[in-house]
């Protein structure tokens, strides 16, 4: 069975004046449907353009990425502003961006499904269950200055939800809450994911959302460079994240920044092939086997 969010060496290229800048280099990375992922890394690291093209509203210069069954690098523009109706919710981390001020919250839910055609009945109920779903039964009617940021942000996620998605993408969802308000928002979108199965995808600077989600991609360079996931042990115990670093369809590796200076490694790294592992030292002259041998143990 394929994977819900496939991308295959993609790469987005900028022009700008007569500079070209790589936003991504031969991205590689699958998502299954209903999976909560965390996009994380510095600034200029790809992660918000690799959210614009999964959201439709950018295209890759290069390479394959297809969202359930939709291949973004080919569709028109109206099959673009179907998708971005009917397959994908967004959630910005600034308001304005996400909430109309002059309507109430039950209105703003309801905006997407009136511009999809959706009966007037089916939109206010859809609205409402969303709504209490998201924990705000009772401020249907307040407009986004009567709600705090993180109700702001819950009410966000409604309307996000309004056209029952396939995948939610969150930019920075918790970037302008306080950490209880944030613990709230996760817990949401945590409840979204299992009520609908939605695919969950959040960018953000936090690596503490690792205990939110189910995996966490580490991006550097345009490139996905470590992956870190929850997995479940024995009688569904969750044990404590490990951490990956991602070997692309190439044969690529990108060692952690860390572990390259506590070994001094430079240019060029020795391998060495075991029977259940590969050996990776500094490429030092005066490294002897013998000095190999007792790094291996």
């Amino acid at each position: 069975m394929s994977a819900f969010i496939e991308c295959d060496n993609l790469v987005k290229i900028y022009k700008i004046a007569e500079l070209e800048v790589v936003a991504l280099r031969g991205l590689d990375l699958t998502i299954d449907q209903g999976e909560i992922i965390a996009l994380v890394g510095p600034s200029g690291s790809g992660k918000s353009t690799l959210m614009n093209i999964l959201g439709g509203l950018d295209t890759p210069s290069a390479g394959r990425i297809r969202v359930a069954n939709h291949d973004l690098a080919e569709m028109k523009p109206r099959q673009q502003v179907r998708y971005r109706r009917d397959t994908v919710g967004f959630v910005w981390q600034q308001t304005a961006r996400n909430l109309r001020p002059y309507l109430s919250a039950q209105e703003n839910v309801e905006l997407p499904m009136a511009f999809k055609g959706v009966p007037s009945q089916e939109r206010q109920q859809r609205a409402q269950r969303l709504l209490a779903q998201v924990g705000l039964a009772d401020r249907t009617q307040n407009r986004p200055h009567q709600l705090s940021g993180g109700e702001q942000q819950r009410t966000a996620l409604a309307v996000a939800m309004a056209n029952l998605p396939e995948m939610l993408l969150a930019d920075e969802p918790t970037g302008e809450v306080d950490s209880e308000s944030a613990a709230t928002i996760f817990d949401t979108m945590r409840t979204l994911n299992e009520e609908y199965g939605v695919t969950i995808v959040i960018v953000t600077h936090d690596h503490a959302v690792s205990s939110r989600v189910n995996r966490v991609v580490g991006m550097r360079d345009g490139r996905a460079s470590i992956e870190v996931l929850r997995r479940a042990g024995q009688d569904g115990v969750e044990l404590t994240p490990e951490e990956f670093a991602v070997l692309d369809r190439t044969g690529r590796l990108r060692l952690p920044q860390a572990y390259l200076e506590a070994l001094n490694m430079e240019k060029r790294v020795l391998l060495r092939m075991h029977d259940d592992h590969i050996g990776v030292y500094p490429d030092l002259q005066d490294v002897s086997n013998s000095e190999v041998n007792t790094n291996e143990r």
